[in-house]
């Protein structure tokens, strides 16, 4: 432009140049446009006349305005852009004016955005293991020596040394019942039960039970299991539980009482009970004796006895449904009879299927008045018994036939 038209036209193009508007792009296109702007009034303030002053000095002064605008939106510093001349901003800006390609998503991903996206079984990128490693590491790692969580109807500790049979009872309660019934609950009760029938085992020894073959059978086999579930919070006092039938669970002190009577420290090969009820004495009985031969007159107690007994796997009861004052001849004679129900007398089948060193314990009398009385019956040779009369307890009544 020459100096007259600079008169007659005081305002040049510059004037007319607005400030650049802020585009909603990413930041570093923005700083990009931003900087390309002020670069390229730059060069035209640079190339115009001093005489154009008052023009060049309002577009200079609208300059800082657009320049300022950037920083306050500005996550991002592009090097190159502060110390390249005006060729290297144009050449930016003609960059920045092109369209954006798609970004691909970001590589890093957080630690927990990494682990849902494992679990949900989509691939893991590999900004995201170290992720995911570093949470796993995070995780505190079980104490060295920490005592391990015991299961849930194991025998205690003293279990160990037991016999065979022991053994396998031992192997049965520790996985036999830990997936019945609620799991929390159960595993709640149970290592609750374990803890209260060692209390139980020393309260039998404070009363005189002195056998530990009796006291391991009798913290060995889970009483609570052999209970209706609401009666499962008494199942380790010394009380008569009702078993459904007008029959009952003995209480845990006549169970090892009369055990510890019928074995007399002798080691038993078979055991005869009469009276099987829900299966416990039998239970106890099979830590004690090699063979343990079981009857029951009531079919639905015989039944649910085999319901009990079968979680716990316990191979050397055998289970019969049949009327027990007559005994069972065919598996004669046995070391130990053990009857767990009260009649006038002892049927003499069952003396005479008593071995003869054998012992038989049973309660003896009528229901009324508490004339029950624990009586031991010890076979001294083919025809002879001799008879002891103990403690007074209280049971069912002894019945003939089957229901």
């Amino acid at each position: 432009m020459t100096g007259e038209r600079a008169k007659r036209f005081p305002l040049g193009l510059e004037d007319l140049v607005r400030e650049p508007r802020r585009p909603d792009g990413r930041p570093g296109e923005m700083r990009a446009a931003a900087l390309a702007a002020s670069a390229a009034l730059n060069a035209r303030q640079q190339s115009a006349k001093p005489a154009q002053g008052g023009a060049a000095a309002r577009a200079q002064a609208r300059t800082p305005a657009a320049a300022q605008a950037a920083p306050a939106t500005r996550p991002q510093v592009i090097p190159q852009a502060k110390t390249q001349g005006a060729a290297s901003a144009t050449a930016i800006a003609a960059t920045a004016a092109m369209p954006p390609k798609p970004q691909a998503a970001p590589v890093a991903r957080t630690a927990a955005n990494a682990s849902a996206g494992a679990l949900a079984g989509q691939p893991v990128k590999p900004g995201a293991k170290s992720s995911v490693k570093s949470a796993k590491a995070s995780t505190p790692a079980p104490r060295h020596g920490a005592r391990a969580t015991p299961s849930p109807l194991a025998p205690p500790a003293q279990q160990a040394v037991k016999p065979a049979p022991n053994a396998a009872l031992a192997g049965a309660t520790s996985g036999a019942f830990g997936g019945a019934g609620n799991g929390a609950t159960n595993n709640a009760l149970a290592l609750t039960s374990e803890r209260v029938r060692e209390r139980m085992v020393e309260r039998l020894r404070t009363n005189g039970v002195s056998d530990q073959r009796v006291l391991n059978a009798m913290a060995a086999v889970p009483r609570h299991m052999f209970v209706d579930p609401g009666l499962a919070a008494q199942a380790y006092e010394d009380a008569a539980l009702p078993i459904g039938h007008h029959q009952t669970i003995s209480k845990p002190s006549v169970v090892a009482r009369m055990i510890e009577l019928a074995a007399a420290g002798r080691a038993l090969n078979t055991v005869l009970e009469i009276g099987t009820g829900c299966g416990y004495q039998a239970a106890v009985l099979s830590q004690v004796a090699r063979e343990v031969y079981s009857i029951e007159r009531i079919k639905p107690l015989s039944e649910r006895a085999k319901t009990n007994l079968r979680p716990l796997r316990i191979p050397n009861i055998r289970l019969h449904y049949g009327d027990g004052r007559l005994g069972l001849p065919s598996a004669a004679p046995f070391d130990a009879i053990v009857i767990a129900a009260a009649g006038l007398d002892v049927p003499q089948a069952l003396l005479e299927q008593l071995a003869i060193g054998g012992r038989l314990v049973a309660p003896v009398g009528s229901q009324e008045g508490q004339s029950q009385v624990l009586t031991l019956v010890e076979r001294l040779g083919p025809a002879q018994w001799r008879e002891s009369r103990l403690d007074r307890v209280f049971f069912v009544p002894l019945k003939s036939g089957v229901i």
